[in-house]
């Protein structure tokens, strides 16, 4: 079994290490081309996948929900996210994007290319070992 300094080890830390470093690069970068920070990018995204109440998306980020309250009012000042009544319990608001913000969020994740290109190279069996490499690591139930 491999220890957590053997040289292997070492290396492919460090290069998952480099392959985040460039995915936030980039994000922080697509994220400004819509004047947005990073920050707000993240939970225009997030909540292009599903409207979630503050709490729960400040557990996503793993923060404040205090933070998450402040991007989601200058999110909204900006016509890209509404709050509206849980219809499960209305005395939750959730969050979610207006039309304008879900165009935004598809358009972030379209200019993200930095691991596009790479992928790209890899075969689709390639990919697929990757990925399922990557959620046994995070814990994750293989794909169906």
């Amino acid at each position: 079994m491999a220890t957590r300094t053997d040289p292997l080890t070492l290396e492919v830390v460090e290069l998952i290490g480099t392959v985040v470093a460039r995915y936030y690069e980039e994000y922080e970068q697509a994220a400004a081309a819509h004047s947005l920070t990073g920050a707000q990018a993240r939970v225009l995204g997030l909540l292009s996948l599903e409207p979630m109440p503050m709490r729960r998306i400040a557990q996503k980020l793993k923060c404040e929900p205090s933070n998450v309250t402040g991007i989601i009012d200058r999110l909204e000042v900006r016509g890209l996210v509404e709050r509206r009544p849980d219809p499960a319990d209305r005395r939750v608001k959730l969050a979610a994007p207006t039309e304008k913000g879900t165009r935004t969020a598809r358009q972030l994740r379209e200019s993200l290319d930095f691991a596009r290109e790479p992928l790209a190279g890899l075969s689709d069996e390639d990919r697929a070992v990757l990925r399922d490499l990557l959620r046994r690591m995070l814990g994750m139930e293989p794909a169906a």
